[in-house]
């Protein structure tokens, strides 16, 4: 079992993913995924670097991730996420089988929850780690794009 302190070493690890797209111009959202207790796939929000709509750091990290493994199905591994999966992402999450998703901040507009997107229905969820500082990222990152 994953205690509290283990999930924001790895929340951290997504956050400076994220810090890095916010540099990049790029939506700060940042993802790792953890297999045994090693992060295997690190990635963050592609979209404006490649012009594409689908590549969120959930779905460039579980491409990672499954490469790295030669597996498709991710049932023993944890995605960190600095945002609330969309409804696009959490059917990737669904369909990769992720074995635990933590994310940090909700995405009251545009996650999952809203919107009901399915997630694998083995797949434990735990949100809210270090969400504040998740949120602090995006709210200043949106911040100084209308500056």
């Amino acid at each position: 079992m994953i205690d509290l302190n283990d999930h924001n070493v790895y929340m951290r690890a997504a956050l400076a993913e994220a810090q890095v797209a916010a540099a990049a111009g790029e939506v700060p959202v940042g993802a790792v995924i953890v297999a045994a207790g090693r992060i295997i796939a690190r990635s963050h929000n592609l979209t404006e670097l490649l012009t594409d709509v689908t590549a969120h750091a959930e779905i460039q990290a579980i491409t990672a991730a499954s490469n790295y493994l030669g597996n498709k199905y991710l049932q023993k591994c944890t995605l960190y996420v600095t945002l609330e999966p969309c409804p696009m992402c959490a059917g990737a999450l669904f369909w990769s089988q992720m074995g635990h998703v933590v994310f940090g901040a909700s995405d009251e507009k545009r996650g999952y929850k809203k919107h009901g997107g399915p997630m694998h229905p083995k797949t434990k969820i735990t949100s809210g780690i270090m969400a504040e500082e998740c949120a602090q990222l995006l709210t200043d990152f949106f911040a100084n794009k209308r500056n």
